[in-house]
């Protein structure tokens, strides 16, 4: 009998269901994209609105079965994977009464305050995080702001755990996720109490932590009638987006070193010891593999640029792709590839290094334009620079991540929505300086969840062993040489560029794409 996987991915702009058959090859796909919602008064703020998004899966998810022709019989587990950092607040009755996303940005005073009484570095010692987009601020933030809120909690998860708590009415976490919320004690694998109690909350709030790749529970009848699932298919712990993402292109090992492109670009590495940066310019998370961890840079919202980019100037583009049957991002990577490397001089300003400690971005913008040549210099090479930008982005934190755990990088896996094209895998490779291998399916974090789903109902053995006999390879992008000493040349004049931008948004005189809280 044929067995299927069902993998539920809640992402920073959309949600998805993927399908899978046991030897890991994508059958089906389904996303809804969303947006998050601010509440004008508190700036920063961000709303991930639990109930429209959980009926957005749930569309996902039947979508997905009909497309891959399998009956809810036949799909034998499900797990679930989501971005970081972000949360959900219940109350005695299991109903969801607060949630963020990850960019959630509110809590700015209170990043302040735990700056100034000296806990901040406490906590970064603890959890391998700076205490800006995650948790513990804003529980002092609803503190502050939302006391009847505060009042109400009997439970918290992050935002995959909410999904398998949507499917199966159980409440459990995992290493990977919950070490994303600065309330997780990095080294023991357990929530922290010291931390939990600076920020004055109970302890019994906080799920029990399970490995991933473990049931945790059955479809309920409720979440059987809502999603298409059969009732009583097992539910098995997923994890943290980036790290199944990792599981899903086989970067199990020490010094395997990853970029996922998608909405947010991560840039990682595997350790074996949690070993953590002293200048607070990285992170350090738990990998979903027990005596496992990531180090990580961030390329903050370098897919959401490019979505921005492609409705806000390419209504000809998306129209003439439609009557091709092509993907827009392909019939414009076909245009940009005889853009020569560095487009003309065009220069586009989005995310910046990551620096935990006073991460903040320029205000979006393209610079250098040669008013008298419009035809080497507009639509295309905007582009083409937008890949490019987020390529550097990407050679800032490899070389921040090589620095801190004195460990090279030879060859690195690129996966995710932008390693799709032809393009932006190439740019990226002579960026770096360093040749690209593209894991056959794409949709790496997806595969991941899969991976525990299966491994849960013994379909694997292990994680890691499934990893790294599951995935397959598309192809390798080799760099070229040439190109990657004109682009570093480039990248000297970029950073220095970006600088002054970054000073404008200091002065008061553009608002910048993001700044973390406290900044």
């Amino acid at each position: 009998m044929a067995k299927y996987l069902v993998a539920i991915d809640a992402g920073t702009g959309s949600g998805r269901c993927v399908v899978f058959d046991k030897e890991g090859k994508e059958l089906s796909s389904a996303a809804r994209e969303w947006t998050h919602r601010t509440i004008p008064i508190y700036e920063g703020s961000q709303v991930f609105d639990a109930r429209w998004n959980w009926k957005l899966l749930c569309e996902c998810i039947r979508e997905a079965l009909v497309k891959a022709k399998v009956s809810p019989k036949e799909i034998v587990a499900v797990s679930a994977t989501s971005m970081r950092e972000g949360m959900v607040l219940y109350d005695e009755k299991g109903e969801e009464i607060w949630a963020c996303p990850n960019a959630d940005a509110r809590a700015a005073e209170e990043v302040v305050e735990l700056s100034k009484s000296g806990l901040s570095p406490r906590i970064y010692s603890i959890t391998g995080d700076w205490p800006s987009i995650i948790n513990p601020p804003r529980f002092l933030w609803i503190k502050k702001h939302e006391p009847e809120i505060l009042k109400r909690i009997h439970h918290m998860t992050m935002l995959s755990d909410w999904i398998l708590y949507r499917l199966s009415s159980n409440l459990v976490t995992e290493p990977s996720i919950a070490s994303s919320s600065g309330l997780f004690d990095l080294r023991r694998r357990v929530w922290s109490k010291e931390i939990v109690e600076w920020c004055g909350l109970p302890q019994d709030i906080f799920p029990e932590v399970k490995e991933a790749g473990v049931v945790i529970g059955e479809v309920t009848s409720d979440a059987a009638a809502q999603t298409g699932l059969e009732k009583g298919t097992p539910v098995v712990m997923g994890g943290a987006d980036t790290q199944l993402g990792l599981v899903g292109v086989g970067s199990v090992e020490p010094s395997n070193t990853t970029i996922i492109g998608g909405t947010f670009w991560q840039q990682t590495m595997v350790i074996d010891s949690p070993i953590i940066d002293p200048n607070y310019r990285i992170r350090t998370l738990c990998h979903v593999i027990p005596g496992r961890w990531m180090i990580e840079g961030i390329g903050f919202y370098c897919g959401l640029a490019m979505r921005w980019f492609r409705d806000a100037f390419c209504e000809y583009e998306k129209r003439l792709a439609n009557e091709k049957g092509v993907d827009v991002y392909s019939l414009l990577e076909e245009i940009a590839k005889d853009v020569p490397p560095g487009s003309n001089g065009v220069m586009a300003i989005f995310s910046d290094v990551m620096n935990v400690q006073h991460w903040i971005h320029a205000s979006p913008s393209f610079v250098q334009f040669d008013i008298y040549n419009p035809s080497t210099s507009g639509k295309i090479q905007c582009f083409r620079a937008i890949e490019e930008s987020a390529a550097y982005v990407s050679f800032g934190n490899i070389e921040v991540i090589k620095e801190v755990t004195g460990r090279s990088t030879e060859e690195i896996i690129f996966c995710g929505g932008a390693s799709k094209g032809f393009l932006w895998p190439k740019i990226l490779s002579d960026v770096l300086g360093t040749n690209l291998k593209i894991p056959l399916v794409k949709e790496a974090t997806a595969l991941g969840a899969a991976i525990c789903a299966g491994t849960g109902v013994g379909i694997y053995n292990n994680i890691t062993s499934a990893s790294e006999s599951l995935v397959k390879w598309d192809r390798t992008v080799e760099c070229n040489e040439k190109n990657h000493q004109i682009y570093m040349k480039q990248y000297e004049q970029y950073r220095k560029v970006y600088s002054k931008c970054i000073d404008m948004v200091k002065e008061g005189l553009l608002r910048p794409m993001w700044r973390a809280p406290g900044t």
